[in-house]
């Protein structure tokens, strides 16, 4: 699904200098506002805001997300892009996914040996879900189940991403957060740089298949924890089929909400996944309105209060 991509990004390159106009900044902050919901977010794969106002469409970015439409089906949905209400993939408990799982043996942080020693494995499925795009190896648009009748296929392909054609146009590409890829223009130096500064720096997005430099995952929080060890015990346990959970119950309602960081139990005892301090939809900082935390969070990294919920320190 991949084929032509960066053909495609640098012909769109040279028609935006031809116009005179340029990707963004050395490095632009996103032009979602991050409040109020997920449309208002980066995970809003349509780029287009809630009113349907193409969110690129001013100033340095002229020209607009419409540019990214020849790299990315616009399904004109934000859900689509992870969720479906029917032919959900069934081979994960995650709900109602509409991507396929990595089957990738990753290379993770090895705890073993250090003062940490605990157990871990290859990333769980509250992991999975969120590397089905930041591992790179898929393409952001790359749905089982497609907006409309007739649009399914258990492994989406670049021939099947084809078939999204609601103006009789031709996509061209189907991008995923890697080298080759999106981060073609999306990191300093890209091919953005041709046309003068380079389009907003995905780099920190795509994390790729070593997860050595990234906050280990698939590792067990130690049985072992409270008074007089590092670790803050998780107060709150929720379980559902496929998976218990212990949380840290931050307002002691015995119920898991955004904002609590949480520990997967698939089978193996309760686990650090990416889902445990990211929330995809966001978590609001201050109560209703308010600006959601940075990078997905469920709590404010200030005082390292995220950290100091688990860590003991």
């Amino acid at each position: 699904m991949r084929r032509g991509l960066f053909r495609v990004l640098l012909t769109g390159a040279v028609q935006l200098a031809a116009a005179g106009l340029a990707w963004g900044g050395p490095d632009r902050p996103t032009e979602f506002t991050n409040q109020t919901s997920i449309i208002n977010t980066r995970h809003n794969l349509t780029q287009r805001s809630a009113t349907g106002t193409d969110l690129l469409s001013g100033g340095p970015n002229a020209g607009g997300a419409g540019q990214m439409d020849t790299t990315r089906n616009d399904y004109g949905q934000v859900c689509v892009y992870c969720h479906t209400p029917h032919g959900a993939n069934a081979t994960i408990a995650a709900p109602l996914w509409n991507r396929a799982i990595p089957t990738t043996t990753y290379q993770t942080y090895n705890l073993l040996g250090t003062t940490a020693s605990q157990s871990y494995s290859q990333p769980g499925g509250s992991s999975l879900v969120c590397l089905s795009c930041h591992d790179g190896q898929q393409a952001v648009d790359a749905v089982m189940n497609m907006p409309g009748a007739g649009r399914y296929s258990s492994s989406p392909n670049f021939a099947f991403l084809e078939t999204w054609k609601p103006n009789g146009s031709s996509t061209g590409a189907h991008g995923g957060l890697s080298a080759s890829e999106c981060l073609v223009c999306h990191t300093p130096g890209g091919i953005g740089a041709i046309i003068g500064p380079t389009a907003t720096d995905f780099t920190v997005f795509a994390i790729g298949t070593d997860l050595r430099n990234d906050h280990p995952v698939g590792v067990t929080f130690p049985s072992v924890s409270g008074s007089g060890t590092d670790w803050n015990t998780p107060n709150g346990t929720v379980s559902v089929p496929g998976v218990s959970t212990k949380f840290f119950d931050v307002d002691g309602d015995g119920r898991m909400q955004k904002n609590e960081i949480r520990l997967y139990d698939s089978g193996q005892g309760a686990e650090v996944e990416c889902g445990s301090c990211h929330d995809p939809h966001g978590v609001q900082s201050a109560g209703p309105g308010s600006s959601f935390l940075p990078s997905f969070l469920r709590q404010t990294a200030s005082g390292s209060t995220i950290c100091l919920t688990c860590h003991a320190k």
